[in-house]
């Protein structure tokens, strides 16, 4: 099975930090994704870019509309993922635990469904 591990923090601790105080949270996810390419789990992963630069295509009566960022009013952003084979859920939980961060973050595991037409 798949599944996504979402992680979410507020942009402005990422925003705010200089490249110096990134680099042993950035290595810390190199050898992290390291353990999953090894133990066969890794298939896929990336960081977004802040949510400034981003659109949101909105259907209103069946037309998209695009307009500028997500406009989630919330306090943390989604800001990257992994995709990772795990036999269950508890083996992508022990993944998730091991994501490093700045400060605050929640990651979200969740399994990734194939829908096919009936």
């Amino acid at each position: 099975m798949v599944y996504m591990l979402m992680i979410y923090s507020p942009e402005r601790d990422w925003a705010t930090k200089t490249v110096e105080e990134l680099t042993p949270t950035l290595q810390a996810h190199k050898a992290l994704e390291d353990d999953m390419r090894a133990a066969g789990a890794f298939r896929g992963g990336g960081g977004l870019g802040l949510t400034s630069s981003a659109v949101t295509v909105r259907f209103q009566a069946g037309r998209p509309l695009v307009v500028d960022g997500p406009f989630a009013e919330t306090k943390e952003q989604f800001g990257g993922y992994y995709l990772v084979e795990a036999d269950s859920i508890d083996d992508a939980v022990a993944y998730a635990r091991r994501i490093p961060g700045v400060d605050n973050r929640a990651i979200e595991v969740r399994l990734v469904t194939h829908f096919s037409p009936p």
